[in-house]
């Protein structure tokens, strides 16, 4: 029972995508981070504001998250602290971004912390064993260990998706790659083609012209 907490310990860490950020804001612009994401895949994130140079002021943000086509799943202005979640139903990267607000622009930026997490590390575990009356760890318990292969299971599925994900990204470039080969090639084949073309018609043409001038 022990070795098989600590395997699906070691496993979880390894798989977890939870990403603390800290990120400057600037007085003017926007400042984004993005983070490239499957199908069907649960997204949580908090960001807070940190002023440290001014902490007396109350100092708003602005947000806005966005799907790989352009949509629009979170918005928000005016705000301190906030948080999004969502889940994917497109695959590529999702932007978020944060600026200050206009009125509130200073000399200097702002400090934002954002915790940003993907997957099986936004799955809310303890309302899980809650609902579905399952003990939490213990190693002095033998069904103390549930929650750990429950979360062993959801790992192992996780690292299944994203095999499937590379796999479907790998055929779709080296699909893209044949087809640019393939355009390449008969791109070449006409540029060959009309380079003898147009050498045939010169000589032709200087031949006529030889012939015309009676030079030969």
């Amino acid at each position: 029972m022990a070795g098989v907490a600590v395997l699906s310990s070691i496993l979880l860490l390894c798989v977890t995508v939870t990403e603390a950020v800290w990120l400057t804001i600037p007085s003017t612009g926007t400042k984004c981070i993005s983070e490239e994401i499957h199908n069907n895949v649960v997204v949580m994130a908090d960001y807070y504001v940190v002023d440290e140079e001014h902490p007396e002021h109350n100092t708003t943000v602005s947000a806005r998250v966005t799907s790989p086509y352009g949509n629009n799943l979170h918005h928000i202005e005016n705000v301190t602290h906030g948080q999004f979640a969502f889940t994917t139903s497109e695959a590529g990267n999702y932007l978020a971004c944060f600026w200050l607000d206009s009125h509130q622009q200073q000399a200097t930026g702002v400090t934002l912390g954002i915790d940003w997490k993907i997957g099986i590390a936004a799955k809310d575990w303890d309302s899980v064993a809650k609902k579905e009356h399952i003990e939490a760890s213990c190693l002095c318990a033998p069904h103390g260990v549930e929650l750990d292969l429950r979360r062993l299971e959801g790992a192992v599925k996780a690292i299944h998706d994203n095999l499937l994900y590379l796999k479907e990204r790998e055929a779709q470039m080296r699909e893209v790659s044949e087809t640019t080969n393939g355009r390449v090639a008969w791109f070449s084949i006409m540029s060959i083609g009309v380079c003898i073309t147009v050498s045939v018609l010169q000589i032709w043409h200087l031949k006529h012209y030889f012939q015309k001038k009676k030079l030969i």
